[in-house]
């Protein structure tokens, strides 16, 4: 039996911390404290692509993704000025926040929050800051941020973790761009909870149980989610001193999956989880929408339709909190050669530009290139995916809005595979092709046209 762990890559910079009533939502005990002040620069736009910051001396931070906390800027009192670019397709940079001069003073500590909406121009910063003063022993200093720019006015409930809501829980009462001064309270268990400003009965996030360790100083910050679940928001928190930053999920996150029939020579099959049946006669090359499943790891059997003790994959698949995943059923019946491909997806979208990925589910191909081209004469032109092997995944690639044609060649070659397939695309949404074998493993070969492709 095969064994599937998919890691979330939202664990990037540090952890990953999913809301649940379990300790082992312990934030980190604190560092000790820096000796001189720093910036953080978020990205908290959730429709703009990475961004790079730069100041006077030029560019400080490269790529910055969102939902990411750079490295901290060490600088002196006085006027620090900083500007922020975001990158454009082919490398080009747009200005979306001018340079803007900040007054910093001694021994304070300053996060910029990156915020507002690529869509419509509101992006700006939002600062706030804090002293390197040690918290006193047995208490945690935190403030709240509002930068969820989809999110209206929210009430923050700090709680202890059994607490039922009350006017009386009500930490904060937040616009979009506001932010608390410095709270102190004591260390301990608490439980953040979201709701409607003014409503107590609808909770749009829920932490679950979290440590707040004696001496913690705490930057929490409301971000609009890019996870699969009903809350609208995630939590960040960044810890005052070093770069640790913390992604806390709502309780109700779920873990979205997906399937793909890419065996051309297979006839329908059935998707048994848990040895229940979930998906009825699945037939090539059709997938599946998003099914949602409970954080967890299941038993996933691929059977025959027509006789479910034909059983082709057999694995055991662990599914985190707030992923997306699609699950390809890939390679030759004839060749005994039925594999799982599974891959993460990330459909957060970007309003100034399409994002295409490419993924290879021909067994009969081999390695490919793929050329994204304006019009369908590729001669003279570069591949977009070059050497793309069976079962890779290109990634999303931005482009530049428009009408394109896909064509798949053989690496090195410029006889096509595959196409030349006209495509319109569109800022602001995602395109998935998949490259699959011919019907019967006896036609041509062909793609797979996912997400907005399929809409």
């Amino acid at each position: 039996m095969m064994q599937w762990k998919i890691k979330s890559l939202a664990m990037g910079a540090a952890f990953l911390l999913i809301g649940c009533n379990s300790s082992d939502n312990d934030l980190p005990v604190p560092p000790e404290k820096p000796v001189s002040l720093s910036v953080k620069v978020v990205h908290a736009v959730s429709d703009a692509p990475d961004v790079a910051v730069s100041r006077t001396n030029g560019v400080v931070i490269q790529n910055l993704a969102f939902g990411a906390v750079a490295e901290p800027l060490v600088a002196s009192p006085g006027d620090f000025t900083l500007a922020v670019d975001a990158k454009l397709p082919g490398g080009e940079l747009a200005r979306v926040i001018p340079a803007t001069t900040l007054a910093l003073a001694d021994a304070t500590d300053y996060v910029v929050f990156a915020t507002g909406k690529a869509a419509d121009g509101s992006i700006e910063p939002l600062v706030v800051n804090f002293p390197q003063t040690a918290v006193s022993s047995g208490n945690v200093r935190l403030r709240v941020v509002h930068a969820a720019a989809s999110a209206p006015t929210v009430d923050v409930h700090l709680t202890a973790p059994a607490d039922t809501l009350s006017a009386g829980t009500v930490a904060a009462t937040l616009e979009f761009s506001d932010a608390t001064g410095d709270v102190t309270v004591p260390a301990g268990d608490y439980r953040v909870r979201i709701t409607p400003a003014g409503n107590l009965t609808t909770v749009v996030f829920d932490s679950g149980t979290v440590a707040l360790a004696s001496g913690s100083d705490l930057t929490v910050a409301a971000l609009d989610s890019r996870f699969a679940g009903p809350s609208p928001v995630s939590l960040l928190a960044l810890v005052q001193g070093g770069n640790t930053s913390l992604e806390l999920l709502d309780t109700g996150s779920v873990s979205a999956v997906r399937v793909v029939h890419d065996v051309s020579d297979a006839p329908a099959v059935d998707i048994l989880v848990n040895d229940a049946e979930a998906i009825n006669a699945l037939a090539f090359p059709d997938f599946t929408g998003y099914a949602e499943l409970a954080p967890d790891t299941y038993n996933v059997k691929v059977a025959a339709d027509a006789d479910n003790s034909v059983v082709v994959i057999d694995a055991d698949l662990e599914l985190e909190s707030g992923a997306y995943y699609t699950v390809h059923a890939v390679g030759s019946l004839t060749e005994e050669s039925i594999e799982p491909l599974v891959v993460m997806d990330h459909p957060r979208r970007i309003a100034t530009a399409a994002q295409i990925r490419v993924i290879h589910g021909s067994s009969l191909a081999g390695p490919v290139d793929v050329y994204l081209t304006a019009n369908s004469d590729i001669s003279a032109a570069t591949a977009a995916l070059s050497n793309v092997p069976f079962k890779a995944d290109s990634g999303y690639v931005q482009v530049p809005a428009g009408d394109y044609f896909v064509t798949v060649t053989p690496t090195g070659s410029k006889t096509a595979a595959i196409g030349p397939v006209a495509v319109t695309l569109d800022a602001n949404s995602i395109y998935t092709a998949v490259a699959r074998d011919g019907e019967g493993l006896t036609t041509d070969l062909g793609l797979i046209l996912m997400d907005d492709f399929a809409n």
